[in-house]
């Protein structure tokens, strides 16, 4: 699976997100670029599973020095490797070991009952809350040092999609 010919963003509004890891799982699955297969990373030490799919937003840097991290709200889980065209909505800021480490909140574009979501405002608190503390716990447990500075909302995802774009590019070359 080679991700050099895809665009981070295939269109203005849009991201090519590949997942790494189905709700609900416990497992961490990493991208491994160089054998361009899915790799077991780690198992969660904790009772935490991830609340949505997880993945990345290839050819993108963020500032922690991987992909641009991203989350996927799905009817069902999909699995590792499936490439979808999803909108972001909104961003969970936080901070990882000092480090800037932001992840999109992203709908697909291909499922019509999440087509009128736009914006985090959109999603009920408490839900927003357990993906938050699902990143505190599972990293916390881990022995890393986490601060969550809140939730930013949909327009502020295409500077941050655009930065890590732009990143990606200055790093290859």
């Amino acid at each position: 699976m080679d991700l050099r010919s895809l665009q981070a963003s295939p269109e203005p509004g849009l991201v090519n997100l590949v997942v790494e890891i189905p709700a609900g799982s416990s497992n961490k699955y990493e991208y491994n670029d160089k054998a361009g297969v899915m790799a077991l990373d780690r198992v969660l030490h904790s009772s935490v599973r991830y609340p949505f799919d997880y993945g990345f937003i290839p050819n993108t840097l963020a500032e922690d020095g991987a992909p641009l991290d991203a989350l996927v709200i799905m009817q069902e889980p999909t699995f590792a490797g499936c490439l979808i065209r999803a909108r972001p909505i909104g961003i969970l800021d936080m901070l990882d070991c000092g480090a800037r480490d932001g992840k999109l909140l992203c709908v697909p574009e291909a499922d019509p009952r999440q087509r009128s979501l736009k914006s985090i405002r959109q999603i009920a608190p408490n839900q927003l809350e357990e993906v938050a503390e699902f990143f505190r716990t599972y990293k916390s447990l881990e022995g890393r040092v986490v601060e969550i500075l809140g939730w930013l909302d949909a327009d502020q995802a295409p500077a941050l999609v655009e930065r890590c774009i732009q990143a990606a590019e200055r790093n290859r070359d």
